[in-house]
């Protein structure tokens, strides 16, 4: 079942545009990626799905209803975290699910608490004694509580440390496996990476490449370093096609490979080195080449 569709959905604040031509599907039971920097559009598309702004162009539904027309129905079956979590200083997270249960007509109080203790919030303590932390975490139990068809979130893990990033990956997981659906909305291509079936990525407004985590990786390359007996012979090192030489540093060479690694063995076997080391597909590279800046090298290998 399709949750979530957009057709050319496009918004303009004036002469500026905020998004163009958007076209997207999630579907039942799908962890999809919406990547990109700050400032390509993640969050105004967020906030058209969510019935917050009305579109210049096209349309967004969601569960089949109209994303402007049909918001206040499409919000009973969604639970989402904003970029810029606000709430009430005087809050708890116990406070809120009473408030929260009230308003969607049924009683959140035990699945709250034990979110609560799965992501070791304090339930009686007040807003404006949390940490940033804390506050994100209160926002994520109060999205997933009430285990919704669809949960959006745009850039949940700020402030989260490693361990609640883990904890968040898990619950989310589990959601999907139930056949909920995660619009999981980051500039972070790790934990896209990590995380989603499929990603798309904007760039300016645009979507630029929509595809599930296999194509991406097949498209990657990967980093290899071969480290000569000396510098000389790393100055000269010539890879066959498909290899490139990314830097030289003293008698290490990094490479992008491209081909096949039997290709990279079989040449390296006749090389004057001492180590050779080959890593995984480097997804960052290639992100980096859809936003036409320098290309880094990964330091995983």
């Amino acid at each position: 079942m399709t949750v979530l569709t957009t057709s050319q959905l496009s918004r303009s604040y004036g002469s500026r545009r905020g998004v163009d031509d958007i076209n997207l599907t999630l579907n039942e039971g799908e962890v999809f990626g919406f990547l990109g920097p700050n400032g390509a559009g993640k969050s105004t598309t967020i906030r058209l799905l969510l019935g917050f702004l009305k579109p210049s162009s096209g349309s967004a539904t969601i569960l089949g209803k109209n994303c402007w027309t049909d918001s206040h129905l499409i919000k009973r079956h969604v639970g989402y975290v904003a970029g810029d979590v606000r709430l009430y200083p005087w809050l708890t997270a116990r406070r809120a699910f009473q408030i929260v249960g009230e308003i969607r007509g049924r009683s959140l109080h035990e699945d709250g608490m034990l979110l609560a203790e799965r992501f070791r919030l304090e339930p009686d303590l007040p807003v404006r004694k949390m940490s940033r932390g804390n506050r994100q975490k209160v926002a994520l139990v109060l999205a997933l509580v009430h285990r919704p068809r669809l949960v959006i979130l745009d850039e949940p893990t700020s402030g989260l440390d490693p361990l609640m990033q883990a904890t968040l990956v898990d619950c989310l997981r589990e959601l999907a496996q139930d056949g909920h659906s995660i619009f999981f909305s980051s500039h972070t291509l790790s934990e896209v990476e990590d995380l989603c079936d499929r990603v798309a990525i904007v760039k300016d407004g645009r979507i630029v490449e929509d595809s599930n985590l296999n194509r991406l990786k097949a498209q990657a390359p990967r980093i290899a370093r071969i480290r000569y007996r000396d510098s000389e012979s790393a100055a000269q090192c010539v890879p066959p096609d498909g290899i490139r030489v990314s830097r030289t540093t003293g008698a290490e060479c990094v490479l992008q490979l491209t081909g096949k690694a039997a290709e990279l063995n079989c040449w390296a076997a006749e090389q004057p080195i001492e180590d050779i080391s080959i890593g995984p597909p480097d997804l960052e590279t290639l992100f980096h080449q859809w936003y036409d800046v320098a290309n880094p090298v990964s330091e995983e290998v």
